[in-house]
C-alpha cells in the first residue's frame, strides 16, 4: 500500500508569455544557498538544443552514471569547488580528520538539495568519509551546470542541470532511488520531494532507510504532516531548526542573498522603494534588515505574535498584506506556507510591482493563476 503525503507534490510553472495592463515585471526564486559566478550560467547555444536526458556523456574514467548539461565544465566548476572550500574550513577539518577512518562506510545517502559550489563541498564530504551518493536538485533553478558536471568527473552519481522541467525534476530523483543493485539507506532531502517521492512510487525502500534528514521548513512541515498522520515510519532530523541553521543560514545568509537576486533580476534603486515582507522568521528578519539599510520603507506582515512584536520592536510596521497591496514596489514572501500571495494579490498590486519568494518553491506565490489567465 503506497503511503501519500497531505501535501501536494511541488509544482513548477513557467512565467506568463502574455500578459495584460497589470504583471509582474520579474518573478524570482532565490534560494539562501544560490551561488553565482559570472559564468556560473554559461552553456554552449548548442547544448540548450538538446537535452541532458537525450545526450550520451562519459566522464574521463568512462562512466555514464551521471545526466548533467555539460560534462567539459568540470574543469571550471572544479575551480569553483575549490574557491568555495577555503570558506568552509570545518568541512574540510572534517574531511582530513576523518578521512582516513571513513566513518561513513556503508552508508548509501540518496540527496536532492541545491546543487551548488558549496553543496559540492558537502556532497564530496560525505563521499570522502566513506558514503556513496546519489544526488539530484531540489530546485529547476538554482542549479551550477559547471558544478554538477565536476562532481559527475569525481565520480558523484548526479543527476541535475539548471532549466529542467517538471517532468525532468522527478525524472532526475526517480535516476537516484531507483537502481539495480543499489538501495539508499539514508535520506538528505531539502523541502521534502525526495522523500515524498519514495513514499509515493517506492515505499519498501523504508524499510532499509535508518533516517531522512530534512533542512528546509517546507520539508519539516510535510514531516510533521506525517507524523501527525502516524505514517513517518524512520527517525527524521529537523536540521532546519538547529541553531546554526537558523541563525547563521537563514538570517545572515538570506539577508546577503535577497539583494544579489534583487539586483541580479530587477537592476533597480531600492531607496524610498515600498516593500512588504510577508513572514519575520530568521529568513524575514534578514530581508528586512538589508532592504531597511538600503533605504527601502518595508512593512511586514506575521501571524506568529511574539515574531510580531519582534518586527514592530525592530522599527518595522506590521500590516495585513491586503492593507498595503496597493502601494507597494516589492512584494517578498518568506514563510515556507502556501498560497501567501493569491490572484487576489495579484490583481490588486500596482503595475511594475516586483514579486519574489524566498522560500523552497513557488506555491508562496499563486503564479498558477497569472499563467492560465492574464492579469
Amino acid at each position: 500500500q503506497q503511503i501519500q503525503f497531505a501535501d501536494d507534490m511541488q509544482e513548477f510553472t513557467k512565467f506568463p508569455t502574455k500578459t495584460g495592463r497589470r504583471s509582474l515585471s520579474r518573478s524570482i526564486s532565490q534560494s539562501s544557498t544560490d551561488s553565482y559566478s559570472s559564468a556560473a550560467s554559461y552553456t554552449d547555444s548548442s547544448d540548450d538544443e538538446v537535452s541532458p536526458r537525450e545526450k550520451q556523456q562519459t566522464n574521463s574514467k568512462g562512466s555514464s552514471n551521471f545526466c548533467v548539461k555539460n560534462i567539459k565544465q568540470a574543469e571550471f566548476g572544479r575551480r569553483e569547488i575549490e574557491i568555495a572550500e577555503q570558506d568552509m574550513s570545518a568541512l574540510i577539518s572534517l574531511r582530513k580528520r576523518a578521512q582516513g577512518e571513513k566513518p561513513l562506510a556503508g552508508a548509501k545517502i540518496v540527496g536532492c538539495t541545491h546543487i551548488t559550489a558549496q553543496t559540492a563541498v558537502l556532497i564530496e564530504t560525505l563521499c570522502a568519509l566513506g558514503a556513496q551518493c546519489r544526488w539530484s536538485a531540489c530546485n529547476i533553478y538554482s542549479t551550477q551546470n559547471e558544478v554538477a558536471a565536476a562532481l559527475a568527473e569525481a565520480g558523484v552519481a548526479v543527476f541535475a542541470w539548471k532549466g529542467e522541467s517538471e517532468d525532468d525534476f522527478w525524472w532526475c530523483i526517480d535516476r537516484c532511488v531507483n537502481v539495480d543493485g543499489w538501495q539508499a539507506n539514508m535520506i538528505l532531502d531539502d523541502g521534502g520531494d525526495l522523500t515524498h517521492w519514495v513514499y509515493k512510487k517506492y515505499p519498501s525502500v523504508f524499510k532499509k532507510i535508518r533516517g531522512i534528514v530534512e533542512e528546509s521548513v517546507t520539508g519539516v512541515h510535510r514531516l510533521y504532516q506525517l507524523s501527525k498522520a502516524g505514517k513517518l515510519c524512520v527517525p527524521a532530523m529537523n536540521v532546519n531548526d538547529s541553531v546554526t541553521k537558523q541563525k547563521f543560514d537563514n538570517l545572515y545568509c538570506c539577508r546577503e542573498s535577497i539583494l544579489d537576486g534583487l539586483k541580479r533580476t530587477t537592476d533597480v534603486m531600492f531607496g524610498g522603494k515600498q516593500v512588504v515582507v510577508c513572514g519575520y522568521g530568521e529568513v524575514g528578519k534578514g530581508c528586512c534588515a538589508a532592504l531597511k539599510a538600503l533605504g527601502a520603507i518595508v512593512y511586514v506582515t506575521e501571524i506568529d505574535p511574539i515574531c510580531a512584536l519582534q518586527a514592530c520592536m525592530d522599527g518595522f510596521r506590521v500590516v495585513k498584506l491586503s492593507e498595503v497591496i496597493r502601494q507597494v514596489d516589492v512584494v517578498i514572501t518568506c514563510t515556507g506556507n502556501k498560497n501567501v500571495v493569491t490572484r487576489e494579490h495579484l490583481d490588486r498590486m500596482k503595475n511594475s510591482c516586483i514579486v519574489c519568494n524566498m522560500g523552497h518553491s513557488n506555491t508562496e506565490i499563486d503564479v498558477v493563476s497569472a499563467q492560465c489567465q492574464p492579469l
